[in-house]
């Protein structure tokens, strides 16, 4: 089993406290998966009329359980869901026998939630390539039905996590037209982290009533600003799952809501940004802005090229003002960019302009910069009017101490 370091230095203080979502029912086991003495088991379930909207990893060899939930996405129906979640094993490239699984759970979730196959949603985490044994989720199936609870919800982010550190949670509130409107959302995610999404499992819940149309619309335009601008170490995973459930019970509709879409924004990126802060190995939360690209398309490439450089990486986590790895990230990332354009800022602190070493540049300013816990490294490419914002954490030894074994 993979070597797991204690919480990361970059994990919140506690767990927040999330509000009970009306229509969701939480359920958590030990089914012995992959890991012992744990839970590696979740179960959300959904009252009817519940709404589902998604996004999924974009990878060429995503997993059963991804293709299925994809393949659901979309599907009106009255009647209630369920969402079955293990830790432990993704099922992914396990070919036929990986198909059955799926199948095998999906049909007992059924069974014991009494819903549709159809309204039934499962995603697997863990290591690629090996057989889920699904036997022995369904043996507890059973009694997760019969035990499920409102107030479970940090109990079910416990279960879902494999090399995280810590569980993930955040929420929101909302007035809209004087009325509540509550969001609460777990997530797991640590390494194998780059958009498409990431190796990410996240699962969001609302009691405000919408379309389906409507949510996914949203869930796709807000997981692009959150989600997708998010890395760790560049890699995309098989297993990416965004599930966005709206059970109406509020009974206040938001379709054409602003404030419901900003709130459903500020959870995700909260999310996001706890899964850069649990990041493999990491003592670094980094943000990357780019500014004055040549389009937004340019924006993000640079942006990216510099979250995902090996050496930009190495040289924050040893605390090293070194701009002139910044400037090598540009240039390689195929994006419109000129060199005596170019302006660089470590937080505050301005390191270049117009292509060159800025007069006012302090070393001693840059390294005190970057020593700190949060950096934040600003890029003007000097061409345009676009921007750019991700998030990355450093890359330390930590991160191949969990990665070299963890097969094992």
């Amino acid at each position: 089993m993979a070597k797991i370091s204690a919480v990361s230095p970059l994990a919140p203080a506690a767990f927040p406290s999330l509000p009970v979502i009306g229509g969701v029912k939480f359920a958590t086991a030990a089914a012995g998966v992959k890991y012992q003495g744990r839970t590696d088991v979740m179960l959300a379930t959904l009252v009817p009329g519940t709404v589902v909207a998604g996004a999924f990893t974009r990878s060429s060899t995503r997993s059963a359980p991804v293709l299925d939930c994809q393949a659901k996405m979309g599907i009106a129906s009255a009647e209630g869901a369920a969402i079955l979640v293990n830790s432990g094993n993704s099922n992914a490239f396990t070919g036929k026998v990986g198909v059955a699984s799926v199948a095998a759970i999906t049909a007992a979730v059924a069974d014991a939630c009494h819903v549709p196959e159809g309204r039934v949603f499962t995603s697997s985490t863990g290591v690629i390539g090996e057989p889920l044994p699904h036997e022995r989720i369904t043996a507890v199936l059973g009694s997760l039905a019969a035990n499920t609870k409102a107030d479970d919800i940090a109990a079910a982010a416990q279960a879902i996590m494999t090399t995280d550190t810590f569980p993930k949670g955040a929420s929101a509130t909302v007035l809209i037209d004087g009325k509540t409107v509550s969001i609460a959302g777990i997530a797991k995610g640590s390494g194998m982290i780059a958009p498409d999404m990431a190796t990410m499992l996240v699962y969001i819940f609302t009691d405000a009533k919408i379309a389906q149309d409507k949510l996914q619309s949203i869930v796709s335009a807000q997981n692009e600003k959150t989600f997708n601008s998010i890395t760790v170490d560049s890699d995309t995973s098989t297993s990416d799952s965004l599930i966005v459930a709206a059970t109406g019970t509020s009974g206040i509709a938001v379709d054409d809501s602003v404030e419901f879409s900003d709130a459903l924004h500020s959870v995700m990126q909260d999310l996001a940004h706890q899964v850069v802060r649990d990041g493999e190995g990491a003592t670094k939360f980094v943000e990357v802005n780019v500014i004055g690209a040549a389009t937004d398309a340019d924006a993000k490439l640079h942006a990216m090229s510099i979250a995902n450089s090996p050496l930009v990486k190495t040289a924050i986590a040893g605390e090293d003002a070194n701009w002139g790895r910044i400037v090598m990230a540009v240039g390689k990332s195929g994006a419109a960019a000129d060199r005596d354009l170019l302006g660089i800022r470590f937080g505050d602190i301005e390191v270049a302009k117009n292509g060159w070493r800025s007069e006012s540049y302090s070393e001693e300013a840059a390294a005190a910069h970057m020593k700190g816990e949060d950096i934040v490294i600003t890029v003007d490419i000097g061409l345009g009017s676009s921007t750019s914002t991700v998030w990355t954490c450093d890359l330390t030894h930590g991160y191949i101490d969990i990665n070299a074994d963890y097969r094992s």
